[in-house]
């Protein structure tokens, strides 16, 4: 019973930073759509690199997401 009370608490911890990564992916889906569609199936590296380029362009949501992971 304690090894289950001990584990819970990470089950909490993974679960919330899976709805954050979520809802940072979900806040700039549209804008790789849109503006970086040519680059989808080169990486994270490089579909990243083109929404920087693009960021005068991205929605609100999506450049938050950016300026919070120093992007």
């Amino acid at each position: 019973m304690a090894r289950i009370l001990f584990i819970i608490p990470f089950l909490a911890i993974a679960s919330a930073a899976s709805a954050q990564q979520q809802r940072e992916h979900d806040a700039c889906a549209r804008d790789a759509q849109r503006y970086c569609r040519a680059h989808l199936n080169e990486g994270d590296q490089v579909v990243l690199g083109c929404l920087q380029q693009n960021r005068g362009r991205l929605s609100r949501a999506c450049a938050r997401v950016l300026t919070e992971h120093g992007q």
